[in-house]
């Protein structure tokens, strides 16, 4: 009867939001730190149930939830180490906005050092530029304001970030977005702003003397040994302070593993256990259900969840210090909540150990490698008449923001399709589309990850052409409709809601 109890518990608490506040809690000290590597347990070992995990695992799969991998770290140990295809863990994948909880971090490690407080005035950075909007209200603005969102610039978060975007465009991000008007006086109003964490990056860099990765190897990747590592730039060389960072998940797990730890590892205090506190305690109401720390969401107070990154398509660290536990996950487009009611159906007593079960611990690794397995190929079924007459033949595209110059698709009787495309700012690609249900792998970008691409008839004018860059976290689905000459594509990223439309022509009919 306890048990159940206590399983009851667990699902309340977690699942349902509540008011009072609970002082925080802080798990006891690591009996080892995974510089090197994680140590591992059955999860029987740590009150989970291999069992119930395996069959977790398969329902995700079976429910095409678009999630890439899961970790989970329970008392110092790895009990859950998951991929699952098109993702295999064998590279770093881009984590979108944790990127935004690291960089605070990094502002927490300066402010520790004494290169920058976090009341400095976000202009006074910035002596060298002339910035347009600017008066009392902007003058006010401070990095703690940064990092907390509460700058008071009119950022638009709405519209698929339509401010984000529209820097973007921009030829400097960073004037770009010290140019913004004032919507709100500073420190009254959340506005989730990706701009501003940018920045962040550019305001650190001024303090420090290094951009955002450089200062990041030395004073945290280093340290946690970290050491493949991914972070792109602004055109100006400034590194993204709201996205743009690759890692991989078991080196994701580790900046959880600090966080849970008050910002310490091994000898060394890396971020202090004030800064901690403060960056994951509520800072601003979002009125979004989560709360906002600095960088940091902060769920209800009851929840066993404390606090926790997030970024779009999936990519989250769940910082459970009342557990002891970090759960990481990467994603290609789900939500929290779409896997949690499989993890927690795995907890039986997170009190004591389980009795040993070879069985299910045989079972969770038949299903970690079956997840990692593409599908079982579909029958192809015949081609449309409208496949037959447009193989081979180029259609043309005005510049458009996917960058497409030009399309070629040639089909014939077996399981892939060849595309052939050009561009107006990438190389020429020559590509294998798979019609059978699988992804034809190829490496794509600057970084070449494998990106992954298949493809079927929807109905006798339109092909859906989807293709997932898998690490590099965006998924498109085309629909692309021939008719006579000119062929449409309407296009659309799995975690974005707005969608793009193209017209083009047959080149040279």
């Amino acid at each position: 009867m306890y048990k159940k109890l206590l399983i009851l518990l667990l699902i309340i608490t977690w699942i349902i939001s509540a008011c009072s506040v609970r002082p925080a809690v802080h798990p006891p000290s690591p009996s080892y730190w995974p510089t090197d590597a994680w140590h591992t347990s059955t999860p029987e070992e740590q009150g989970f149930d291999s069992t119930r995990l395996a069959e977790g695992l398969q329902s995700i799969r079976d429910n095409n939830i678009n999630i890439h991998s899961v970790m989970v770290i329970r008392n110092d140990n790895v009990i859950l180490d998951a991929y699952f295809y098109p993702y295999d863990g064998e590279t770093v994948h881009e984590l979108a906005s944790v990127t935004k909880s690291v960089m605070t971090t990094l502002i927490g490690i300066a402010s520790d050092q004494g290169k920058l407080n976090l009341d400095d005035k976000m202009v006074s950075f910035f002596p060298d530029r002339t910035i347009a909007n600017r008066g009392f209200l902007k003058d006010q603005i401070t990095v703690r304001q940064l990092a907390g969102m509460t700058s008071g610039l009119d950022c638009i978060s709405a519209n698929d970030e339509q401010t984000l975007t529209e820097m973007g465009s921009a030829p400097d991000w960073i004037q770009f977005t010290l140019d913004l008007k004032m919507k709100h006086i500073p420190g009254t109003h959340f506005e989730y702003c990706s701009p501003g964490m940018h920045v962040l990056s550019a305001i650190l860099q001024q303090a420090t003397g290094m951009t955002a990765a450089e200062f990041a190897r030395v004073q945290l990747f280093e340290p946690l040994g970290i050491k493949d590592v991914i972070w792109e730039a602004d055109p100006q060389g400034y590194s993204d302070g709201w996205a743009g960072l690759y890692l991989h998940p078991r080196d994701v797990a580790k900046i959880g593993y600090l966080m849970l730890h008050q910002g310490q590892w091994e000898d060394m205090q890396i971020v202090s256990a004030g800064w901690v506190e403060e960056a994951t305690q509520l800072e601003k109401k979002t009125g979004r259900g989560d709360n906002y720390g600095y960088g940091w969401w902060v769920p209800p107070p009851t929840q066993f969840v404390e606090f926790a990154a997030e970024g779009r398509g999936g990519q989250y660290i769940r910082v459970l210090p009342e557990l002891d536990m970090v759960v990481v996950t990467t994603g290609g487009g789900f939500e929290w909540n779409d896997v949690t009611p499989y993890l927690i159906s795995a907890m039986v007593d997170l009190t004591e150990p389980l009795p040993e079960n070879p069985k299910g611990v045989e079972q969770l690794d038949v299903a970690l490698k079956a997840i990692l397995q593409p599908p079982v190929p579909q029958a192809i079924p015949a081609l449309p008449g409208t496949a037959r007459t447009i193989s081979g033949r180029t259609y043309a595209f005005e510049f458009s923001p996917l960058d497409i110059k030009t399309i070629r698709f040639d089909f014939d009787d077996t399981a892939e399709a060849r595309l052939h495309a050009t561009f107006y700012n990438q190389p020429d690609r020559d590509l294998l589309v798979g019609l059978d249900g699988v992804y034809r792998m190829f490496p794509i970008g600057e970084h070449d990850l494998l990106m992954g691409l298949r493809g079927r008839w929807m109905d006798s004018q339109t092909f859906l052409f989807e293709y997932d860059a898998i690490a590099n976290n965006n998924a498109y689905a085309l629909e692309i409709h021939f008719e006579g000459d000119h062929v449409t594509i309407n296009a659309r990223e799995r975690t974005h809601t707005a969608t793009l439309t193209l017209e083009g022509k047959l080149q040279n009919p």
